[in-house]
């Protein structure tokens, strides 16, 4: 149960990167024996505060105090010397390592040189126990569900003694199923006297878990309430502010569309029939994929990260050819490249912003038509038409809220989800037949994230079909007709909306199979 003890405290914490003033005047306070949540959008300024308190940046302007006195801390080692650990979205593991070996790393063990690790194994053995966090100590990393990965970090950090931690997003790459388990897991620690930090943007989360929420809004304290007195308009408006109507909204729709936001036309407009992708070393990357996307249609595909969505995206796209099977385009087979493919009517939001389909060394103008820049109106012969391609240019920056000072801005001083926007701006910006989307709403904040389902809603009001590649449970149960859960590049199950249910998708996400 929470107490009123104040274990930690942030003050005034400033931090700017640049031009970008990240923190502004954030305080932070936490319980023993409590989950605080801290809730925000993307930028809000969450994890930055949590990396200043782990060590990992430095602030500009503020104190920390621990049971009231104030700490110094330069590096992750001053931080767990204080009684704090954070993990990451993205875990820090030698995947050869066993799980054993993986917790005790960089920590001072009895027999380093024989690396007999008894003792040890013998104080994770009751870590495990006590806290509900079994995984076989002997597995390899590599081959564990990233469920069980999240419980190797979090028993590295118990290992090391630590009171007080920090998950940052914890429940993004977890099956339904696992995001109760770690839930169950957070209430025996703060139980057994441990204090948590729930970094997160999903509300419903934060109002099943914490005890009580903190809202960041661009880098500014906007609420902090305890659950019993908490509601999720008032968190819904601390997050957003008046920047989007949340009566009208489809993200706070609960999944509530029209009648006509359901309806699928007839006419395929991309099928598979028996694809498969093979590695040179013989590792099969997609199996026997057969799906058809039709008009009008959003189709989902689900799965943990990393089962195959990034190379069935870049199979449509040309950007992989497939070792077998068909792919047919509004009926044409096809062999084509990228380019192609987006002069024939199919756009793409790729899952890596920085690294596909983006030029950093080039300005804003030229990446929000990279692709068409070769078709009119932009092109004349061999030539740009930089009047044209500029005008283009300045309509999608306000159309998209794209944060830049001019066009003629490097595409490389963007933020993260500012080059998002051009992205998703590039894939809108002409009528497509088809769309392909990864994680299309990652980097984003709320009031952008309802944009882009608007704008997903008139595609398919206008005959659009979309393949909906997303991590995001919640975004493909509210838009998608049908979900398709892949697995280790497999289809496992489809589902049609009538029969959507997180616990049954969470298990396909783990390999269960269902009918096909």
């Amino acid at each position: 149960m929470t107490d009123e003890t104040i274990i930690l405290e942030m003050k005034g914490i400033y931090k700017a990167f640049d031009q970008n003033q990240a923190l502004d005047d954030v305080s932070f306070a936490l319980r023993k024996r409590e989950i605080h949540g801290l809730l925000g959008g993307n930028g809000a300024g969450k994890t930055t505060l949590m990396n200043i308190l782990y060590g990992l940046y430095r602030m500009d302007r503020g104190s920390v105090l621990r049971g009231g006195r104030e700490i110094d801390i330069r590096s992750p080692r001053d931080a767990i010397r204080h009684g704090i650990a954070m993990v990451h979205q993205h875990f820090l593991q030698v995947e050869t390592y066993s799980v054993m070996e993986n917790i005790v790393l960089g920590s001072d063990v009895k027999h380093p040189y024989t690396m007999n690790l008894a003792e040890e194994r013998h104080k994770v053995s009751e870590l495990a126990e006590r806290f509900g966090l079994q995984v076989d100590l002997d597995a390899a990393v590599e081959g564990l569900t990233m469920g069980a990965r999240q419980k190797v970090e979090i028993l590295k950090s118990l290992y090391r003694g630590v009171d007080i931690l920090i998950l940052d997003e914890p429940t993004t790459n977890l099956t339904p199923q696992e995001v109760d388990t770690l839930f169950e897991s957070l209430r025996v620690m703060v139980n057994e006297g441990l204090s948590i930090v729930f970094i997160t943007h999903k509300l419903r989360e934060v109002l099943s878990v914490c005890d009580r929420i903190t809202v960041l809004r661009n880098g500014k304290n906007i609420l902090t309430l305890g659950r019993g007195e908490a509601s999720e308009e008032a968190f819904v408006r601390a997050m957003v502010g008046e920047e989007m109507n949340v009566e009208k909204s489809i993200f706070f729709s609960k999944g509530k569309l029209g009648e006509e936001a359901l309806r699928v036309g007839e006419t395929p407009v991309l099928e598979m029939e028996n694809v498969h992708l093979t590695r040179s070393d013989g590792i099969a990357l997609l199996k026997d994929i057969t799906l058809t996307v039709y008009e009008s249609e959003i189709l989902g595909i689900a799965g943990v990260a990393g089962n195959g969505q990034r190379e069935l995206a870049e199979v449509i796209m040309g950007v992989q050819p497939p070792s077998g099977g068909r792919i047919r385009v509004r009926g044409v087979a096809e062999g084509s490249a990228s380019g192609d493919l987006l002069r024939q009517g199919v756009a793409y939001i790729p899952e890596d912003r920085l690294h596909d389909g983006f030029l950093p060394k080039a300005n804003v103008a030229t990446n929000l038509i990279l692709g068409f820049h070769r078709q009119p109106p932009y092109s004349r012969g061999v030539f740009l038409d930089w009047n044209k391609v500029f005008e283009t240019a300045r309509g999608l920056i306000r159309e998209y809220n794209i944060k830049t000072q001019s066009p003629a801005d490097a595409g490389g001083n963007l933020s993260g989800g500012n080059i998002q926007r051009v992205m998703i701006a590039r894939a809108f910006s002409r009528p497509a037949k088809l769309l392909v989307a990864h994680n299309p709403t990652r980097g984003l904040d709320i009031p952008s994230m309802e944009f882009v389902y608007q704008k997903l809603l008139e595609g398919k009001k206008g005959g659009m079909a979309t393949l909906l590649l997303s991590e995001d449970l919640d975004e493909l149960l509210l838009l998608c007709n049908r979900i398709v859960v892949l697995y280790r590049g497999e289809i496992v199950g489809v589902l049609p909306r009538s029969r959507f249910e997180k616990y049954e998708i969470g298990r396909m996400m783990s390999g269960v199979r269902t009918n096909v």
